[in-house]
């Protein structure tokens, strides 16, 4: 078990932080006075207070973080019954209502956008320290009919070179078979302990707009083995530039998977929640350390993306009210506000209990149960 709650606690605590100094930076950027940064919830375990009058604090539950802003909750500084007091002069430059909508809206965008951010630095670092997770140039399939089939290449095949030209990387491969249709090519293959020679001629096929003017490119029929893979090292300025490709990459195919689950093409049984999260901290730390930092940039942008869905209680939420507000020039009712505040907590409080749920019937724990009391 805590094999899973160590690292579970120590991902979720980073990425709290990075979410709420994002925050926390752009609220004292634009002048609004923060009264509270907390990891967790709950009563305080320790903390300290800074020079401009901020706690900084541990709470007793971690399991999420805040930031306090002066006047962000106006109607939830007095008792119910009472009117709120009014704000001195140097209070009223200080408190985030009085903002305008774009510093506002600044404030709020600042979590999601620090979470990005820390996803694109930490694979950059990776990817400079360590190197970019390559495809080697092993086999993982062979289609049926295909040149390499003909040739006799087989699925766990390691290419280490063509025509005397040694190769490291699957992407190497590929680009010597389509620069060579039809033409015999000689691969020195590893298979097991053994290293043949195989000839290949790359089936010619019909160039597409995306290979620059061919005519016709070389297939060989395979794909790579994912259980074979590399880290190929770049400078530092290409690392950054992978690493933001790679988190674009990365969000575009998570608002894809989420469109699908939206019009039932695909199962919302693939919804983990914190027990599921748990266990693949768990398990990406026991694989070491470079599948744990590529696990915390994927979890960032998770975390990224779900507060900017325009759910009120969330960041996205509030940049919708901000929009509106932008559009009127005047905010919405404060009953309206709060009726969709509460709206947006049973939903978020619905989908926390459905992720559970389905983490739960994973791990087969109600099986579990059934079988202890039949």
């Amino acid at each position: 078990m805590w094999d899973w709650i160590v690292p579970f606690l120590v991902v979720l605590t980073v990425l709290v932080f990075v979410h709420e100094l994002g925050h926390y930076l752009i609220a004292r950027r634009v002048g609004v006075r923060v009264e509270v940064f907390s990891i967790g919830f709950g009563p305080e375990l320790f903390g300290w207070t800074d020079g401009h009058g901020t706690r900084w604090k541990v709470s007793a539950i971690p399991l999420g973080g805040y930031v306090k802003m002066l006047g962000e909750h106006e109607h939830d500084e007095a008792e119910e019954g009472e009117k709120p007091q009014p704000l001195t002069p140097e209070e009223e430059a200080e408190s985030f209502q009085r903002k305008s909508v774009g510093q506002r809206s600044a404030v709020v965008a600042a979590g999601p956008a620090a979470n990005f951010l820390f996803a694109i630095v930490a694979l950059a670092i990776l990817f400079a320290a360590v190197g970019v997770p390559t495809p080697k140039a092993g086999i993982g399939s062979v289609q049926e009919g295909s040149a390499a089939a003909q040739s006799g290449l087989q699925q766990g095949d390691l290419i280490v070179a063509i025509e005397d030209r040694p190769v490291q990387w699957f992407e190497e491969v590929r680009q010597i078979v389509r620069d060579n249709p039809g033409q015999p090519l000689r691969l020195d293959v590893l298979r097991q302990d053994e290293t043949l020679a195989i000839t290949a001629t790359p089936l010619p096929r019909a160039a597409g707009p995306e290979d620059g003017g061919r005519s016709e490119v070389g297939l060989l029929g395979i794909t790579p083995d994912p259980q074979q893979v590399g880290y190929e090292r770049i400078n530092p300025l290409k690392a950054v530039g992978v690493a933001a490709q790679r988190t674009y990459e990365l969000t575009a195919q998570i608002l894809s998977a989420l469109g699908q689950i939206i019009t039932g093409s695909r199962t919302a049984d693939e919804l983990g929640g914190p027990i599921r999260i748990a266990q693949l901290s768990g398990q990406m730390a026991d694989d070491g350390i470079i599948n744990f930092v590529l696990f915390m940039a994927a979890l960032s942008i998770n975390l990224g993306l779900i507060n900017l869905l325009p759910i009120p209680m969330l960041d996205g939420g509030h940049l919708a009210f901000y929009a509106v507000e932008a559009m009127r020039g005047r905010p919405l009712n404060k009953t309206i506000q709060e009726y969709g505040f509460r709206i947006g907590l049973a939903f978020v409080l619905f989908l926390m209990i459905f992720a559970t749920w389905n983490d739960l019937t994973n791990l087969r724990v109600f099986e579990f149960l059934r079988d202890l009391i039949s």
